[in-house]
């Protein structure tokens, strides 16, 4: 089996070195890039089965890389954030990142969200390339008034609209959207999109529901689609589309 194809966007050379050695062994192909200038450019030509990109980079910040490929690139993206400003994940969860690892990291931890976007990177090409996805098959849609999701394309349309949506954000609703009228609880969702223990501090659901909002038309201040359930969760309502 071929190695995953990693590319480090990090301008600290000590950490990008250690990341790179640790993650060699645990046999991942680890190619490194320390300007934000050049990263777009490597990103599209590259096109990695997965990208690591710190935030504030020399050059080109980490939004802005974002904002850049994202439109070119069909991989995952993982943030390296020394923030733990909510708007500053809001604003990564917009330009198209997948997820998040805090400095100082955890190498454990890193290893565990970056094979956890791999394993959902090859099942969403598994489906696009699987001759069954040309047959009518219930399982592939999820359909809610005006709302419908194909999981085979990871495609999201709106009244007729396709709706450009991450791939972490079109799992989240994919998620929501399968248990309608039911209240999922924040363990469950970044147990089952994450691949991880929530720790009671994780935000990275809360600000990517904040983002399918936005894109979904669903006000955030009275919002009626995706409904916040205090110290429960969230509840997806399948009349309101």
């Amino acid at each position: 089996m071929d190695q995953p194809q990693i590319l480090l966007i990090e301008d600290d050379e000590k950490l990008a070195s250690l990341l790179s050695q640790y993650l060699q062994r645990q046999g991942l192909a680890i190619k490194h890039c320390s300007d934000g200038f050049e990263a777009p450019a490597q990103i599209i030509e590259y096109q990695p089965d997965l990208v690591i990109l710190d935030l504030m980079l020399p050059g080109l910040d980490g939004l802005s890389i974002c904002r850049e490929v994202r439109n070119q690139y069909s991989g995952r993206i993982l943030i390296l954030t020394a923030s733990d400003d909510d708007m500053d994940q809001v604003a990564a969860l917009e330009m198209g990142a997948d997820d998040f690892v805090t400095k100082p990291l955890q190498p454990r931890v890193l290893l565990a969200r970056i094979r956890m976007l791999l394993r959902r990177q090859e099942m969403a090409t598994a489906e696009m390339a699987s001759p069954s996805t040309v047959e009518i098959d219930n399982n592939r849609f999820r359909q809610h008034g005006s709302l419908v999701l194909d999981s085979s394309v990871r495609r999201c349309t709106l009244a007729d609209e396709e709706i450009n949506l991450t791939p972490a954000e079109f799992d989240l609703l994919w998620l929501l959207a399968s248990h309608p009228d039911e209240i999922l609880s924040r363990e469950s969702l970044v147990k089952q999109t994450r691949g991880i223990e929530y720790d009671g501090l994780d935000r990275t659901v809360d600000n990517r529901i904040v983002s399918l909002r936005k894109k979904l038309a669903d006000s955030s201040g009275q919002p009626r689609r995706l409904i916040t359930v205090r110290g429960k969760g969230y509840l997806f309502v399948p009349d309101s589309w």
